[in-house]
């Protein structure tokens, strides 16, 4: 990158599209792109994921020249519609969808834990709704969370004292996707506690290592991905209640084998593979 600040440009990518040829398919996540390399890449398919909440976080200059966004949930295709209105959208968000059968796996082994959240120490991913149904909760309930990154880790763990709640802490740093995997195992269910987020990829990861799912009913992206067989969602403030009942239905729920039904990478590609398809080179 020319610089750490976005829409990200680069000269060296631009020199290398202009030396070799433009990509058959150009993706750009998040903050997004300079419009000097889309420009350079008019004949690639390109694709855009915002990750997070808001579908389009990049400005109208710039989106028009996507041809396809992969977006969380139908109202994020709505607003992209309405600022392109001839653009295709796909809910098929990068994350949950396109989940790898091998990297989260179940493990045999004790769960010592009755709860995981792996999310960053970012206020958004709002762990305080979790704090305050474990303060609801018996003490014996124990939660580990594990934060890859963020400024409020310190917080947190502050936090947990002062509510003399039952919770663990690994990270920041983050660690491997094994000791993730091996992390999950020792819970028995995972939770998602967001509102204004993306349809986050710990969704699908959680399940794939055989953990049902508590998912806030206010989570603006990904919901689709709790059904019956995969999880419940209940609203913050019925967190607690909602915690206490999976945690005595954790065997009626089928979450790995219903991820590898309908969201793992083969299933996926097809998907995206019938928009790339028609698309005239």
């Amino acid at each position: 990158m020319n610089g750490p600040e976005a829409p990200f440009g680069s000269n060296d990518m631009l020199a290398h599209i202009l030396t070799f040829g433009p990509p058959d398919i150009l993706c750009v996540w998040g903050l997004g792109v300079a419009e000097d390399i889309l420009l350079a890449c008019k004949s690639s398919y390109k694709i855009y994921n915002s990750i997070d909440a808001p579908s389009l976080r990049v400005p109208p200059e710039v989106s028009r020249h996507f041809d396809l966004v992969l977006t969380g949930a139908e109202w994020q295709s709505q607003e992209v519609c309405g600022r392109h209105p001839r653009m295709e959208t796909a809910v098929l968000p990068i994350g949950p969808e396109f989940a790898s059968e091998s990297t989260f796996h179940p493990i045999d082994g004790s769960k010592d834990y009755d709860v995981i959240y792996v999310a960053a120490a970012q206020g958004y991913k709002r762990h305080d709704i979790l704090f305050d149904a474990m303060s609801k909760l018996p003490r014996s309930i124990r939660a580990l969370c594990v934060f890859g990154y963020g400024e409020m880790s310190e917080t947190l763990r502050e936090q947990a004292v002062d509510l003399n709640i039952n919770v663990d802490f690994v990270g920041p740093p983050g660690v491997p996707f094994a000791d993730v995997n091996r992390l999950m195992n020792r819970a028995k269910i995972g939770v998602v506690c967001g509102v204004e987020d993306g349809a986050p990829a710990i969704l699908t990861e959680y399940m794939m290592a055989g953990l049902p799912v508590l998912a806030n009913s206010a989570l603006r992206c990904g919901l689709q991905y709790i059904t019956p067989q995969t999880g419940r969602e209940v609203p913050a403030e019925h967190f607690h209640q909602g915690i206490l009942e999976m945690l005595d239905t954790t065997s009626s729920f089928s979450p790995r084998q219903t991820v590898l039904d309908n969201w793992t990478w083969p299933h996926s590609i097809r998907k995206l593979q019938m928009y790339i398809n028609c698309f005239e080179y």
